[in-house]
């Protein structure tokens, strides 16, 4: 009878300890989702932009020679030009649905509405208003703690974006490396 006891609370917490577990690994999922999206979303937008477009940064002042520091940057990847692209890009996480991988029970968050109006295969995706809403709320708490990181890397960095921003230097995916990289 004495050892019957002890089983139910040893039970109990281990069961207590997997969900804390599972948790985590969704809300690690939800992080790394939303990141992956933000890039997405961003790198789209920059490429509507057309790549003449060119704005003038620097100082407007004369310098005692009579000369300026003003140069030309291309709009697209101006820091004006992100911090305009961050405000709206959490609105387009409702384009998002949840996958699940049945090997390894990890969510992922795929666009399920196309940008040029072609039909799109939403069988593995899950629709769900609860999940857009958390997907929406994860890229507002990553674009307001990473917009320093956001903007300095979408400036000057052009290639692997999403591993670099979201796995290297936010720690926000811990298995993107494993994440094939897809073109939406």
């Amino acid at each position: 009878m004495r050892k019957a006891t002890l089983v139910l609370p040893v039970c109990v917490a281990l069961c207590f300890l997997t969900s804390l577990c599972e948790g985590a690994r969704q809300g690690q999922d939800m992080k790394c989702g939303a990141c992956r999206a933000v890039v997405d979303e961003m790198e789209w937008a920059i490429s509507q932009i057309d790549p003449k477009k060119m704005i003038q940064t620097g100082s407007f002042r004369i310098n005692p020679d009579g000369s300026q520091s003003v140069r030309e940057v291309p709009l697209a990847r101006s820091e004006g030009n992100l911090l305009e692209l961050m405000e709206i890009v959490c609105e387009r996480m409702q384009d998002y649905g949840e996958v699940v991988d049945p090997s390894t029970n990890r969510k992922s968050y795929v666009r399920v509405k196309s940008r040029n109006g072609e039909a799109m295969d939403l069988s593995e995706a899950k629709l769900d208003s609860r999940v857009t809403s958390s997907l929406k709320f994860t890229c507002e708490t990553i674009i307001e703690q990473h917009e320093d990181e956001i903007i300095e890397f979408f400036a000057h960095e052009t290639d692997n974006i999403k591993d670099k921003l979201c796995s290297k230097r936010t720690d926000l995916c811990d298995h993107a490396l494993k994440i094939p990289h897809d073109e939406l």
